[in-house]
């Protein structure tokens, strides 16, 4: 999936225009890579397209802080309203969830505070058989 598609899937969940969806994006991953550690950044980033897995290089020193923190961060990265960060960085999140393995999208939400919880969409599991 290159970046204008994942923007594509962003802007659909969102319901935002395809520049802020654009803008947030780069946010989102951006602020993820602070808050996971670099391995977890690099193997993320191993499954996404060179223009989508090059947001989440590791910027400096991680930082830490809640859910509350994480979106405060995206709306001032992307100079949106939080409550427009809000919205974005799920439709992110769930198109990371969509887009990478199952393992890989567990290992990125373990490394996450639980107020991420309200955010993440759960894993969907396979159907049983009966």
């Amino acid at each position: 999936m290159r970046f204008p598609l994942f923007v594509e899937a962003v802007a659909r969940r969102s319901e935002l225009p395809s520049d802020e969806a654009a803008t947030i994006s780069r946010a989102v991953l951006q602020t993820l890579a602070e808050r996971v550690s670099a391995d977890e950044a690099a193997d993320l980033a191993a499954q996404l397209p060179d223009d989508v897995g090059g947001y989440l290089e590791p910027g400096g020193i991680a930082t830490t802080g809640g859910a509350v923190d994480f979106l405060y961060r995206v709306a001032e990265r992307a100079a949106v309203d939080p409550a427009v960060a809000e919205v974005g960085a799920a439709a992110v999140l769930a198109t990371l969830r969509d887009t990478v393995t199952v393992g890989e999208f567990q290992d990125l939400v373990a490394q996450l505070p639980k107020g991420f919880d309200a955010m993440v969409d759960p894993i969907p599991r396979p159907p049983y058989d009966v």
